[in-house]
């Protein structure tokens, strides 16, 4: 059975290296220039608060909340396709104190179409200084 629940503070370091195993070898678009690091999360995690995903003792999600704006900073999991994000979704809706957003990379075709799937609307677009990736800002 997966269960979703905020991080520990030791478990900041797991979910890092969750996220840049699976940001790296499913986001083939970027440069290989330098590759994702877990610190880059665990940077990005003091401001924020985490949540897991564990199917047993396996951590198969993390995600990065930035509270005062129910901004969705990271979301991945692994595997794909057996409803994990889902659920990581409800659970911070459940959390959060206003609708949620995020910013998705226009190329991550699979996960535009989750969150159009799971209602989200594009409410603006953009490409981050010093990036050659465009995104759309997304809202439910």
């Amino acid at each position: 059975m997966i269960t979703v629940r905020l991080a520990q503070a030791a478990e900041i370091s797991a979910c890092g290296e969750f996220y840049a195993r699976v940001l790296n070898a499913s986001f083939t678009w970027l440069k290989a220039s330098r590759p994702a690091l877990a610190e880059d999360f665990i940077a990005a995690a003091r401001e924020e608060e985490v949540y897991l995903a564990r199917d047993g003792e396996a951590l198969v999600g993390v995600a990065g909340f930035f509270r005062p704006d129910s901004f969705i900073h990271n979301l991945f999991v692994d595997p794909p396709g057996r409803g994990i994000g889902k659920l990581m979704l409800d659970h911070l809706a459940g959390v959060a104190d206003g609708p949620l957003s995020l910013k998705c990379q226009i190329p991550n075709l699979k996960a535009r179409a989750f969150y159009r799937r799971e209602g989200f609307r594009v409410i603006g677009r953009g490409i981050d200084p010093g990036a050659e990736v465009g995104w759309v800002r997304l809202r439910r």
